[in-house]
C-alpha cells in the first residue's frame, strides 16, 4: 500500500486573488488608498480582499505609530525614513515609469491620492492609534452579492469619529432614559405617601389605607351615609310617577 505523505503549507501564506504578483500589489496600495482617504473610513469589498487588506494596512499604520513615539537627536531623520517606507504601500510615485503616456506625448498625471493618505497616515492617525498596539481594522460580513455570487465585506477603520459620535448619543440615550426612571420612581413614592398604594385621583377611588383615612378624617361610615343620603334624596321623573300613582290609588280606594 501507498502512503500518503502530509503536504505542508509552505510557501502558501497569502491568497493570490487569481492575479500575479504586480497586480496583487497595485490592488492592495488601492484598496489601502481607498480606505485611508474614504470619507466613513470603510470601502465594501470581497471578503477574500479584506482579508488580504486587513495585514497589509496595518503594517503601515504601525510604521506611523512608531513615528509618533520618536525621541532624541535623530527623531527627524527616522520619522522620514518611516515615511518613506510607508510610501511603498502607496502609488505615491513610481520613478521607474516614463514621464509621458505615450499618447502624443501626454504627461503622466501626478498621482496625487497616494500622497494624500501618506499624510493623513502620519497626521491623523498615528496620533489616533498611538496607544493601540494592534487591531486598527475591522471587517464585517455583508452576505452574498447578486450575480456572482461573491461574499462581500465592510472593512473600516476602528475608532472613526462616525463610530465616536454614534457612541456619544448612546450613552446620551441611555443617561436620558435613566434619569426618567429615576423620575417617574420619586413621583410614585410621593404618591404613595399622598395617596395610598397607587398615589393620586385613583387611589382614592380604587383603594386607601386605613391609617391614611384616619390622617384625612374621612370616616368609612360618614362616606356611605353620604351616599346613601344622596340615593335617597335623589330623584327623577321615575320617582315623580311612583308617587303620583300611590296617591291616586289612595283616592280611588
Amino acid at each position: 500500500m501507498v502512503k500518503s505523505e502530509t503536504v505542508m503549507r509552505h510557501l502558501k501564506a497569502h491568497r493570490k486573488l487569481g492575479r500575479t504578483t504586480e497586480h496583487r500589489l497595485s490592488l492592495l496600495r488601492n484598496l489601502a488608498t481607498s480606505l485611508i482617504n474614504a470619507r466613513n473610513e470603510r470601502v465594501v469589498t470581497t471578503l477574500p480582499k479584506a482579508k488580504e487588506l486587513r495585514p497589509f494596512i496595518e503594517r503601515v499604520i504601525t510604521l506611523s505609530r512608531k513615528a509618533q513615539g520618536l525621541s532624541g537627536d535623530d527623531a527627524a531623520v527616522q520619522a522620514v525614513h518611516l515615511r518613506r517606507q510607508a510610501a511603498a504601500f502607496f502609488h505615491t510615485g513610481n520613478r521607474q515609469q516614463k514621464t509621458e503616456t505615450g499618447r502624443r506625448g501626454v504627461v503622466r498625471p501626478v498621482r496625487t491620492a497616494g500622497v494624500a493618505a501618506v499624510k493623513r497616515l502620519f497626521d491623523e492617525l498615528g496620533e489616533r492609534y498611538k496607544d493601540r498596539p494592534g487591531g486598527y481594522t475591522r471587517i464585517i460580513k455583508l452576505g452574498r452579492r447578486d450575480g456572482d455570487n461573491a461574499e462581500l465585506a465592510i472593512i473600516e477603520l476602528v475608532g472613526s469619529p462616525r463610530e465616536l459620535e454614534a457612541a456619544k448619543q448612546t450613552e446620551k440615550r441611555a443617561k436620558s432614559a435613566t434619569s426618567d426612571k429615576r423620575k417617574s420612581a420619586r413621583a410614585s413614592k410621593s404618591g404613595e405617601a399622598e395617596g395610598g398604594r397607587r398615589g393620586g385621583r385613583k387611589a382614592e377611588k380604587t383603594f386607601e389605607k386605613e391609617e391614611t383615612t384616619a390622617a384625612r378624617g374621612r370616616g368609612k361610615t360618614g362616606g356611605a351615609d353620604v351616599k346613601d343620603a344622596d340615593k335617597a334624596g335623589s330623584g327623577g321623573r321615575r320617582s315623580k310617577k311612583t308617587e303620583s300613582t300611590a296617591a291616586e290609588q289612595d283616592t280611588d280606594n
